[in-house]
């Protein structure tokens, strides 16, 4: 495993992230892919062994969000690993309250924070692309919106060499299976058993990436 206990692995993103956490408390995962992640760092490990885990997600943000908060929340902790989960909430806010997130701005913002990233830390980066499990009609067509906006964080994403968890894969997969509402209720936020799946893949991604020099 590429992972070692000098690592620090920085979380960022919207509530699929946050997942719960206790913004009083700096060691708080949350209850979501996070938490999952740093158990399965910390199996069979002893005190000590295994990362650093920090998860920076808040409820409800947007791309715009993050980049008011990168120099605090991310440069500033000095992360090894900086992973991004956002755009949901970029599409979400069109729908229920017409709060528009232009493609094209939205890359551009992401492209930002990504540059930031790369020029101010040595950090291997990871991207988790948004995804959608349309659990009612009406959802349906959000993939107007959301089709494009992930094409624009794969694009940002790779422009950057980061590793990148096709989440917009993954989960619709797992729905042939397990159905939609099994591994997101509401089709936006993850069951624990759709966070198990995004940890896993993650794992995977992790511990196959080659690390930055």
């Amino acid at each position: 495993m590429l992972l070692t206990a000098d690592d620090r692995l920085l979380f960022i993103g919207d509530s699929i992230t946050d997942a719960g956490r206790d913004y009083t408390d700096s060691t708080s995962l949350g209850n979501g892919y996070v938490r999952e992640i740093a158990r399965a760092l910390r199996s069979g490990d002893g005190p000590g062994q295994s990362p650093t885990v920090i998860n920076k997600g808040i409820n409800g943000e947007r791309v715009y969000d993050l980049e008011t908060r990168w120099t605090t929340d991310v440069i500033d902790q000095r992360p090894t690993v900086v992973t991004v989960k956002i755009g949901i909430n970029d599409t979400w806010r069109r729908y229920d309250g017409g709060i528009l997130s232009p493609v094209d701005e939205f890359e551009s913002c992401l492209d930002r924070i990504l540059s930031r990233t790369t020029r101010d830390l040595a950090a291997r980066l990871l991207v988790i692309t948004p995804f959608l499990l349309p659990v009612t009609p009406d959802q349906e067509t959000w993939h107007e919106d959301l089709s494009p906006r992930t094409e624009a964080v794969l694009r940002t994403a790779r422009s950057h060499g980061a590793e990148v968890v096709r989440a917009d894969v993954l989960l619709p997969r797992a729905a042939e299976e397990f159905g939609r509402a099994a591994l997101a209720p509401d089709g936006v936020h993850p069951s624990p058993q759709g966070h198990e799946l995004l940890a896993e893949a993650w794992l995977a991604k992790a511990e196959s990436a080659v690390p930055r020099r």
